[in-house]
Protein backbone atom coordinates (compact mmCIF):
# COMPACT_ATOMS: atom_id res chain seq x y z
CA UNK A 1 0.00 0.00 0.00
CA UNK A 2 1.30 3.32 -0.87
CA UNK A 3 2.35 6.13 1.86
CA UNK A 4 1.68 9.48 1.98
CA UNK A 5 2.73 11.68 3.99
CA UNK A 6 1.11 14.93 4.80
CA UNK A 7 2.80 18.35 6.40
CA UNK A 8 2.31 21.69 7.30
CA UNK A 9 4.62 25.16 7.94
CA UNK A 10 3.82 25.15 11.98
CA UNK A 11 3.41 22.11 13.22
CA UNK A 12 0.55 18.96 12.49
CA UNK A 13 -2.87 20.41 13.63
CA UNK A 14 -3.43 21.58 9.85
CA UNK A 15 -1.72 18.56 8.28
CA UNK A 16 -4.12 16.72 10.47
CA UNK A 17 -6.84 18.02 9.38
CA UNK A 18 -6.00 17.46 5.80
CA UNK A 19 -4.63 14.03 6.28
CA UNK A 20 -8.45 13.33 7.84
CA UNK A 21 -10.12 14.53 5.06
CA UNK A 22 -7.54 12.91 2.33
CA UNK A 23 -8.01 9.66 3.91
CA UNK A 24 -12.24 10.00 3.70
CA UNK A 25 -12.21 11.22 0.32
CA UNK A 26 -9.94 8.33 -0.63
CA UNK A 27 -11.77 5.94 1.39
CA UNK A 28 -15.05 7.47 -0.63
CA UNK A 29 -13.17 6.74 -3.92
CA UNK A 30 -12.56 2.86 -2.65
CA UNK A 31 -8.58 4.02 -3.06
CA UNK A 32 -6.32 2.47 -0.53
CA UNK A 33 -3.13 4.27 0.72
CA UNK A 34 -1.92 4.94 4.28
CA UNK A 35 -2.02 8.68 4.61
CA UNK A 36 -0.23 10.51 7.73
CA UNK A 37 0.37 13.86 9.10
CA UNK A 38 4.11 14.53 10.27
CA UNK A 39 5.67 17.55 11.80
CA UNK A 40 7.77 19.91 9.09
CA UNK A 41 10.88 19.53 11.18
CA UNK A 42 10.50 16.09 10.76
CA UNK A 43 9.92 16.19 6.88
CA UNK A 44 13.39 14.82 5.75
CA UNK A 45 13.20 11.48 7.98
CA UNK A 46 9.34 10.94 6.74
CA UNK A 47 9.81 11.33 2.74
CA UNK A 48 12.48 8.43 2.99
CA UNK A 49 9.79 5.84 2.89
CA UNK A 50 6.90 7.92 1.56
CA UNK A 51 5.43 7.39 -1.94
CA UNK A 52 4.03 10.85 -2.23
CA UNK A 53 3.87 14.00 0.12
CA UNK A 54 0.94 17.10 -0.04
CA UNK A 55 2.38 20.04 1.26
CA UNK A 56 0.00 22.74 3.28
CA UNK A 57 3.50 25.27 2.78
CA UNK A 58 4.62 26.38 -0.96
CA UNK A 59 8.01 24.61 -0.43
CA UNK A 60 10.23 24.59 -3.45
CA UNK A 61 12.88 21.77 -2.04
CA UNK A 62 12.61 18.60 -4.62
CA UNK A 63 12.02 15.50 -2.31
CA UNK A 64 11.87 12.94 -4.95
CA UNK A 65 8.49 11.92 -4.69
CA UNK A 66 5.49 13.86 -6.31
CA UNK A 67 4.14 16.53 -4.06
CA UNK A 68 0.33 17.71 -4.44
CA UNK A 69 -1.00 21.05 -2.91
CA UNK A 70 -2.73 20.25 0.76
CA UNK A 71 -4.34 23.92 -0.34
CA UNK A 72 -7.52 22.72 -1.77
CA UNK A 73 -8.35 19.98 1.19
CA UNK A 74 -8.57 23.41 3.87
CA UNK A 75 -10.89 25.62 1.12
CA UNK A 76 -12.47 23.31 -0.80
CA UNK A 77 -11.40 25.45 -3.97
CA UNK A 78 -9.94 23.00 -6.58
CA UNK A 79 -10.43 19.86 -4.02
CA UNK A 80 -11.58 17.72 -7.04
CA UNK A 81 -9.16 18.36 -9.11
CA UNK A 82 -6.64 17.61 -6.56
CA UNK A 83 -7.41 14.66 -5.22
CA UNK A 84 -8.17 13.47 -9.03
CA UNK A 85 -4.08 13.93 -9.13
CA UNK A 86 -3.62 12.02 -6.27
CA UNK A 87 -5.80 9.40 -7.37
CA UNK A 88 -4.51 8.64 -10.77
CA UNK A 89 -0.81 8.70 -8.73
CA UNK A 90 -1.95 6.02 -6.38
CA UNK A 91 -3.76 4.06 -9.55
CA UNK A 92 -1.17 4.47 -12.05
Amino acid sequence: MKQIIVACGSGVATSQTVASKLEKLLKENNVKADVEAVDMKSIEQYVKGADAYVSIVNDKKDYGIPVFSGIPFLTGMGQEQELKKIIDFLEG
